[in-house]
């Protein structure tokens, strides 16, 4: 259950407590929010919000790649066994990728291992707001992209997700 806290609650809490409820912000990677707690108090969400974008854009290339890495496929393999993050889990089910017909899932899965195989790393979008069409769009378009622009690509959605993720649980 995700719970929404006032900024005079995150700005209380003990590092721990922090870390705990907001460790799964970036997918499978708490280091973000253990080094975003550090810059506490946050004067505002939107601080907050751009605070854990310049941990995760500051911190070291791998440990880039690693977030990038910890994001599931869309409709993808840890969807279908329902090893998705509550977060992933309605962020794709919101979008209808829970729902897809028989061809449509085979067009992702298609897409999902030309990405993984071009890149080294999953096909990352923000799918809050977006429509299956659009998130094709961009697999169409990305899969042209060269290596170091769909990185940063990556690292641009994530902060998207980020962002969301964080509107969501902050008043």
């Amino acid at each position: 259950m995700i719970s929404n806290y006032s900024l005079e609650d995150v700005n209380a809490m003990d590092a721990a407590f922090f870390a705990n409820v907001f460790g799964d912000i970036a997918e499978h990677s708490p280091w973000v929010a253990e080094g975003a707690g550090l810059a506490r108090p946050f004067p505002s969400r939107e601080a907050m919000i751009s605070t854990f974008a310049k941990v995760m854009q500051s911190a070291e290339h791998e440990a880039q790649l690693a977030l990038i890495r910890a994001h599931p496929d869309l409709a993808g393999k840890a969807a279908l066994s329902g090893e998705l993050t509550e977060d992933s889990k309605n962020e794709q089910a919101g979008v209808g990728l829970d729902q897809l017909s028989t061809e449509e899932f085979a067009n992702f899965t298609d897409l999902n291992n030309r990405y993984l195989e071009s890149f080294g790393f999953p096909f990352i979008f923000a799918v809050k707001g977006a429509t299956k069409f659009m998130i094709l769009e961009a697999f169409e378009k990305r899969l042209n992209n060269n290596p170091e622009v769909e990185f940063q690509t990556a690292l641009e959605q994530i902060v998207r997700i980020i962002r969301f993720r964080l509107e969501d649980r902050v008043q």
